[in-house]
């Protein structure tokens, strides 16, 4: 992006989006069948299982130029494998820990549950995700330099 569009205010957060197939990524199809509005400025990664999203996929997403991250899975209690989401639940709160520590800020990654008749609920947060990525501006840290 040049300096001219920057400048101008046109700047769109990249954010990576990785839904649970059975879930969130369900929840974001019915968004989108029922016509709710949300920025596109997500870029959604279908995941068997929010489990399944190691914190290796968020730091590489981060290190390869997206602003920030959402992963969304099933609400507790709910998951297809059991127990998947409790594991990314604690992957996350502890990958969150290790952010902060670095410098990175708290609320380019985010996590939530979903379910696969939440639509208007994956517009909301996609929504709300967008708007606090955009308020921190364009991620600077972990960036890989070519």
């Amino acid at each position: 992006m040049n300096d001219i569009s920057k400048s101008k205010g046109a700047w769109e957060p990249k954010i990576i989006a990785f839904l649970c197939n059975w879930c969130s990524y369900a929840g974001a199809d019915l968004a989108g069948v029922s016509r709710y509005q949300y920025p596109p400025s997500i870029r959604i990664v279908r995941v068997p299982c929010s489990g399944r999203v190691s914190p290796n996929l968020i730091l590489d997403a981060l290190r390869s130029g997206a602003d920030g991250v959402l992963v969304s899975g099933c609400h507790p209690g709910d998951c297809h494998y059991i127990s998947g989401n409790y594991y990314a639940r604690r992957r996350f709160a502890l990958l969150k820990r290790f952010l902060e520590f670095v410098g990175v800020e708290p609320d380019r990654v985010n996590f939530t549950w979903i379910s696969a008749s939440e639509g208007e609920q994956f517009a909301q947060v996609a929504t709300e995700v967008t708007e606090r990525v955009r308020k921190l501006g364009p991620a600077t840290h972990l960036l890989k330099e070519f």
